[in-house]
């Protein structure tokens, strides 16, 4: 899609700025029977504590390039405006009991998570950790587990988007302590679009010695071994197992990748590794993570590896913290009326250049403003400088991106 005018993005900012409005006029009302019915969030709660709520997650993308890539008709960067995600869906939950979680990005047209969640204390009498089973994001990798509705900056970082598995049909199981945590899945199935066959064990296991609101302390690692499948096209034909680490240039709207490995076809396995770590301390924060991928092919091939990192620090200038729980952060909460106003910088670093493939390097640096308005609603504005070389050619091209969001 091609650059429109200012207006039309004022136009789609409109009406998510009458939503945000929508907290205010909540009301709550009740029955004889004990149930209660909340208009914001849009949400039902039973008498025996059983809640059936709306969720939703929407965001209004502007991109705008200055330079370009390496000069080719296929790395032209556009200037672009559209919806990011239109995700909508349901939760049942019955706190200490289960919770189950089905959406769907009405953009995209893809699942998201459809996972039902049960306690095992209230299975066995002990708590023994949470048992998860349907389609959830894979525990390798911190950014990529993040809530979409929660990330500090508009996209992940060229490593999470690279290497990240996403989601699967599988089952987990998640323990934790004051102390620590991990998580141990088996994926075992397609995604709910049909694709992906194949298996995957995953683990993430993290030491948490500070884990109160305002200061954290997470240290983690994590591994995966992949091992995809053929598929049977329409005309009968068998495909073998392929695959292809690629990353934009931390900018959604634009189909370009700036570094590539191009397919690699007759995959027997894929191992991930991660080590990542948060530290929180008042409105402060730093975070990072390695991450790192060996693909492994069959009949004698030369397999590949490639790598990548980042680091992020984030300050919110109203005082408020960020948000930890379960392994995992989620927006700050804004403490004053005029909202919860955050500044951030992110250094995120790839190399594809490796075991006779020229994938290409880069290297970026984004800064970012973000504004939560209320719970409900923030905006956010990135400025991203691209450093990228592949097969002897050099790109930098600057990003400004600006996001409007209302989630619930």
């Amino acid at each position: 899609m091609k650059s429109a005018p200012l207006s039309r993005l004022r136009l789609a900012l409109f009406p998510l700025l009458a939503a945000s409005a929508v907290p205010a006029l909540a009301a709550e009302t009740g029955d004889a029977a004990g149930t209660r019915f909340k208009s914001w969030p849009p949400r039902i709660v039973f008498a025996d504590g059983t809640e059936l709520a709306a969720t939703g997650n929407y965001a209004y993308d502007l991109d705008r390039f200055h330079g370009d890539g390496y000069g080719t008709a296929a790395t032209a960067l556009e200037d672009d405006e559209d919806f990011r995600r239109k995700e909508f869906g349901v939760s049942l939950k019955r706190k200490g009991v289960y919770d189950f979680a089905a959406s769907y990005d009405f953009h995209s047209d893809t699942w998201m998570d459809v996972a039902l969640r049960v306690e095992t204390k209230a299975l066995f009498g002990r708590d023994a950790g949470k048992l998860r089973l349907g389609q959830f994001k894979l525990p390798v990798g911190f950014e990529g587990y993040t809530s979409t509705r929660a990330g500090s900056f508009l996209e992940n970082s060229l490593p999470t988007q690279a290497f990240y598995e996403s989601r699967r049909v599988g089952a987990e199981w998640a323990f934790e302590r004051p102390a620590y945590l991990w998580n141990l899945g088996y994926f075992f199935g397609n995604d709910l679009q049909g694709n992906n066959p194949g298996t995957t064990l995953a683990g993430r296991v993290a030491w948490t010695p500070r884990k109160q609101a305002g200061h954290v302390l997470h240290l983690g690692l994590s591994a995966s071994e992949e091992h995809p499948h053929g598929e049977v096209n329409g005309r009968g034909q068998r495909i073998l197992p392929s695959v292809r680490w690629r990353a934009r240039p931390e900018a959604a709207l634009t189909d370009v990748r700036l570094v590539d490995s191009g397919t690699i076809s007759r995959v027997d396995r894929i191992r991930r590794g991660g080590v990542e770590a948060l530290w929180i301390e008042g409105p402060w924060s730093l975070q990072g993570e390695y991450l790192r991928q060996q693909t492994t092919r069959d009949a004698g091939l030369p397999g590949y590896s490639a790598d990548g990192w980042y680091v992020a620090g984030s300050w919110l200038l109203t005082g408020e913290s960020r948000t930890y729980s379960a392994g995992n952060v989620s927006n700050p909460l804004p403490a004053h009326a005029h909202g919860a106003w955050e500044l951030l910088l992110r250094y995120s670093r790839i190399d594809l250049d490796n075991d006779g493939i020229r994938g290409g390097r880069e290297a970026n640096w984004t800064l970012g403003v973000n504004a939560y308005l209320n719970r409900y609603f923030r905006l956010q504005a990135n400025l991203t400088q691209v450093d990228a070389t592949r097969a002897g050619r050099k790109a930098d091209p600057r990003l400004m991106q600006l996001r409007a969001q209302f989630y619930f």
